[in-house]
C-alpha cells in the first residue's frame, strides 16, 4: 500500500502513484501531464476533456481521446462552433465518446462562445492564471496536491464570466495540472520539472 509518495515504475524510476496502474497512464504521465500546452484549440480540447472527465476516472477519457477527437472535429474551435442540434444528437449516439447530453451541449456552446474571441485570447486568459512556481512547495505526497486553488477558482470565474460552461474550480485546476500551469509531479518523480 502506498503512503502517497512517488513509487518505482516498471523501469524502476520513481513516479506519481496514480500513474502506475496502467501503461496508458505511465505514458500520459511521462510524456504529457504537467507539460506546457499552448494554442487555443489545444487548450479548448483539454478543457473539454477535463469537463467530460468530471465524475469519471481519467483513464476512461484517455482511452477514448481519439474517439473524442474524431467526434469533435479535432477540437478545432471554428469547426465545433458550426455544430447544430443534429450534430449533438449524432454525438449522443457515438460509442467512441462519453454520451452525456449536458457535457456535449457545453462542448458545443463553449466553441460557439470561443469562436468570437480573438486568436490567442483563450491561451492568454488561461495562462494569466498560472501561479508563481516559486510560491508553491513541491508536493511530497498525493495528500499535498490540492483539488482547488485560489488561481483555479479565479480561472473558473473568468471563464464563466465569458460564457463558458462546465468549468468549475476543480475542472479548472485539473486543466492547470494537465497543461503545465502548475507542476504537481511529486518530489522524486522522474517527470518533475521535465517541462
Amino acid at each position: 500500500m502506498s503512503d502517497g509518495t512517488a513509487l518505482p515504475g516498471p523501469d524502476g524510476a520513481l513516479r506519481c502513484p496514480w500513474a502506475l496502474s496502467t501503461p496508458d497512464y505511465v505514458a500520459y504521465h511521462d510524456e504529457e501531464w504537467g507539460r506546457p500546452v499552448h494554442g487555443d484549440d489545444a487548450l479548448y480540447e483539454r478543457l473539454c476533456l477535463e469537463a467530460f472527465q468530471s465524475g469519471l476516472s481519467w483513464i476512461t477519457i484517455l482511452r477514448r481521446r481519439e474517439g473524442f477527437r474524431a467526434a469533435f472535429a479535432g477540437f478545432e474551435i471554428a469547426r465545433v462552433a458550426e455544430f447544430t442540434e443534429a450534430d449533438e444528437e449524432r454525438l449522443l449516439a457515438d460509442p467512441g465518446i462519453i454520451r452525456n447530453r449536458l457535457k456535449i451541449a457545453a462542448t458545443v456552446a463553449n466553441a460557439k462562445a470561443l469562436a468570437g474571441w480573438a486568436p490567442g485570447e483563450l491561451d492568454a486568459l488561461i495562462w494569466s492564471h498560472a501561479p508563481d512556481p516559486a510560491g508553491r512547495p513541491v508536493p511530497k505526497t498525493l495528500a499535498d496536491v490540492p483539488a482547488i486553488t485560489p488561481e483555479s477558482t479565479a480561472l473558473s470565474k473568468a471563464l464563466k464570466k465569458r460564457g463558458l460552461r462546465f468549468v468549475g474550480p476543480t475542472t479548472a485546476y485539473a486543466l492547470m495540472q494537465a497543461c503545465g500551469l502548475v507542476d504537481d509531479h511529486l518530489g522524486g518523480c522522474v517527470a518533475r520539472g521535465a517541462a
